[in-house]
């Protein structure tokens, strides 16, 4: 039989998990896509490299300990927005971007098989249309992300852009996949999405010269993430991405903490 205070111990216990609120998001597992930022941190050959400085990490005379650091990094690099005023004059700046098109329900084109034998491969129109063949047309408003499996290679520089090399004569050797301009153009044109991304440094393919997906895209004020994180660990549908840059007034890009919630039946 139990006690009087064990009694009154459940009954407390019934009382504050019956009123405990129901979580806002649905039931499902949380996915970090982001790379984190450190002297490792992959940026393009030409662009101010992520540097840390600690200013202070000890002890106080007051006793307390107390940490800070400063931090300095070109706006395009590791896991990071484009946002379409980067290769569209007149488009929107990091800052102007709504937060209904930072949020949305993914779609996952898987090309990985192809981009492993190819590293010069660009996703086409008909990657798209083999997707929409088996899981339906690419819903409104969708978040685009494109999974090349080159995010295995994260931070290895020399595998992940096909060049060790720093400096201008790097970007002639850059080796990786990206999105097609035809595609783009088909997108653009016949589907409404958010935004698109992928696992590598670019929206355009390492040898590309004039980025015209970039300017495809961005001239319709659609935004890209780029050096996307474990795209592996979503289902090619049923993800929900939030995608949020440091608000940087003006900016043509800038640090990106993205990630993904898959609903539990995606599990």
């Amino acid at each position: 039989m139990l006690s009087k205070s064990k009694c009154y111990l459940l009954l407390g216990l019934t009382l504050i998990i019956g009123c405990a609120k129901p979580s806002p998001f649905p039931a499902g597992r949380w996915v970090d896509l982001s790379h984190d930022f450190s002297s490792e941190t992959i940026y393009w050959p030409t662009a101010t490299p992520f540097k840390l400085e600690i200013v202070s990490a000890a002890r106080t005379p007051a006793g307390f300990y107390y940490a800070a650091n400063n931090f300095c990094a070109a706006e395009h690099g590791g896991t990071h927005l484009d946002s379409p005023i980067h290769f569209a004059e007149g488009r929107k700046t990091v800052d102007q971007l709504p937060l209904e098109q930072l949020i949305g329900n993914a779609i996952v084109v898987d090309v990985s098989e192809k981009a492993q034998t190819d590293r010069d491969y660009q996703i086409s129109a008909d990657d798209f249309a083999a997707w929409e063949s088996r899981h339906g047309k690419i819903p409104d408003k969708a978040i685009v992300l494109l999974r090349t499996g080159y995010g295995k290679f994260w931070p290895d520089r020399l595998k992940y852009l096909g060049t060790d090399k720093l400096g201008p004569e790097a970007v002639a050797e850059l080796h990786f996949p990206g999105l097609h301009p035809e595609a783009a153009r088909w997108l653009v044109a016949n589907r409404q999405i958010n935004a698109i991304g992928l696992d590598t440094p670019s929206i355009d393919y390492g040898q590309s010269q004039l980025f015209e997906s970039h300017q495809i895209l961005f001239d319709k004020n659609i935004p890209a993430f780029e050096n996307v994180a474990n795209l592996d660990q979503l289902p090619a549908t049923g993800a929900l991405v939030i995608a949020l840059p440091m608000k940087i007034k003006g900016g043509s890009g800038g640090p990106l903490r993205i990630i993904a919630l898959v609903s539990e039946k995606n599990n």
